[in-house]
């Protein structure tokens, strides 16, 4: 996005890291219209192929950040101008003083770390001292990682639900993140990270698109880790999953189900397991499995259905930063029978709750956003 200096993000783009690499092989995503969207083609590269089956869009993010809470937010309508607090120098002494008070644990590292690098650096002190690894990024994030056979996960979720209030509710929210992420790991050096993590979000500052589905008497199916980034708030069920494969799985069975409303699924591995670790090709590898999931998909879809694929954020794993990317995402918006149109570069995420609503025929006071629907 033109602002992404502000990030330090300049020249990041996600899927033109990824699709000149031999693993990358998307016909389907290709034929809905994926390289159609703006900044993606050259357009004379497109002159020979067919229209997309699709609708199309490249989104902006309207909000002040890159991370998960916000993108999410933003996609169900509501727009934060001001970023979530992030610490690119560690936390403050108070908040670790004030985090081991109430805890009774020390503290190892606070620093923005990988994830995987923490536990090779810090693992085995954690093990001979039981203090726990704090750790942030660039994102709004309060990470705890702790060895599953010295600090139990139940205890570990016990501790993330302390920080949770403590960051919330003390000094005013001037410490408010937008996540604590328990990251329990397992093994002997290198000790290798489990899928027992679980995110404890901060509430969306006002209803979303998701409470007015609810609210309007109709299911919020919640699968991967959305019911974590929303706190719950406006999800009917949930169906937690532990990678890519089962989420795709499960929304293929949800897909299947006579449901009326919205089935909002989350695919973690692709910034979790691959943007984060800089891995190109398992990136690339990632959205061909994705894309051949999406081929016996596409069937399954009933004539009143309608399928929206895009991103919270950027995640290139081809530049130096680990973390999120501030780009642009893409929208695809598919409907069995519907003719694919070009709706250019959007003005928010937000558009996309709106058009939801619409579909729905749910109305919701505040949200931003404008239906592309029509």
């Amino acid at each position: 996005m033109p602002d992404a200096y502000k990030w330090n993000d300049e020249g990041s783009n996600t899927l033109g890291a990824v699709r000149n690499h031999p693993a990358f092989h998307c016909p389907t995503m290709e034929r809905l219209g994926l390289f159609h969207i703006d900044g993606v083609s050259d357009p004379a590269d497109l002159a020979d192929k067919p229209a997309p089956m699709a609708t199309y869009a490249r989104m902006t993010e309207s909000s002040g950040g890159k991370d998960t809470t916000i993108g999410h937010w933003e996609i169900s309508g509501i727009i934060s101008p001001n970023p979530l607090p992030t610490y690119p120098e560690g936390f403050p002494p108070e908040v670790l003083e004030e985090f081991t008070r109430r805890t009774g644990y020390g503290v190892l590292c606070n620093k923005p770390y990988s994830g995987t690098d923490v536990i090779r650096d810090y693992g085995e002190e954690h093990l001979a001292t039981g203090k726990l690894i704090v750790y942030t990024s660039a994102d709004s994030v309060f990470q705890i990682a702790a060895h599953e056979d010295k600090i139990p996960v139940p205890e570990l979720y016990r501790v993330c639900e302390i920080a949770r209030d403590m960051l919330t509710n003390a000094w005013g929210g001037k410490h408010a993140v937008g996540r604590v992420i328990a990251r329990p790991f397992e093994g002997e050096a290198p000790f290798k990270r489990t899928s027992r993590r679980h995110d404890y979000s901060i509430l969306p500052p006002a209803p979303t698109m998701l409470d007015a589905i609810k609210g309007g008497g109709q299911d919020c199916i919640a699968v991967g880790k959305i019911t974590d980034i929303f706190v719950g708030q406006g999800v009917t069920e949930t169906i937690r999953t532990a990678g890519n494969a089962e989420g795709m799985a499960a929304t293929a069975k949800v897909a299947e189900r006579d449901f009326h409303g919205i089935c909002f699924t989350n695919l973690v591995d692709f910034d979790m397991v691959y943007g984060h670790r800089n891995n190109v090709e398992g990136y690339a590898t990632a959205l061909t499995e994705f894309d051949t999931w999406l081929t016996d998909f596409l069937p399954i879809l009933g004539e009143d259905d309608l399928l929206i694929i895009t991103a919270d954020h950027g995640c290139d794993p081809s530049t130096p930063s680990t973390d999120h990317s501030r780009e642009y995402t893409p929208m695809l918006m598919y409907r069995k029978g519907a003719a694919g149109k070009d709706l250019g570069t959007r003005g928010t995420f937000a558009d996309i709750a709106a058009t939801i609503l619409d579909y729905l025929g749910v109305t919701a006071d505040g949200l931003a956003g404008e239906s592309f629907l029509r």
